[in-house]
């Protein structure tokens, strides 16, 4: 989230305060409470990773993608992480419904006066 303009767009109010607990100091918190007390009552964690932040570790480190994401889910694993999630397949889902909007827009583009430009952007935070 360090990278997150604040922009807003991407959340309501109910989920501008789920944004505001993806933190690293929230999370090493939360993984601290969790060695502390019994099993049942550990809060669960799920980490998702974006498809941009897989090559700047495989660069960083030396290693393929694939490998890098095996890693790095490892890691986030051996720090107590219950679930990580890869979110490729949405981001796919993202373009596609792009694209699809894009082809719905050209063709409009002579009926309909505010058809294009089409502006979009993807934000992995």
């Amino acid at each position: 989230l360090s990278d997150c303009l604040a922009c807003d767009s991407c959340m309501t109010s109910e989920e501008g305060a789920r944004v505001f607990q993806q933190n690293q100091k929230e999370l090493f918190r939360i993984l601290n409470l969790n060695k502390k007390c019994d099993t049942s009552k550990h809060k669960v964690l799920a980490v998702s990773i974006c498809p941009q932040s897989l090559p700047y570790f495989a660069a960083k480190f030396d290693l393929s993608v694939n490998d890098a994401a095996r890693r790095l889910c490892g890691f986030l694993k051996s720090l107590g992480v219950h679930y990580v999630f890869d979110t490729t397949i949405a981001a796919d889902f993202s373009i596609l419904e792009s694209q699809r909007e894009f082809v719905q827009r050209y063709r409009q583009r002579n009926q309909e006066e505010h058809a294009l430009p089409m502006f979009a952007s993807a934000c992995p935070g």
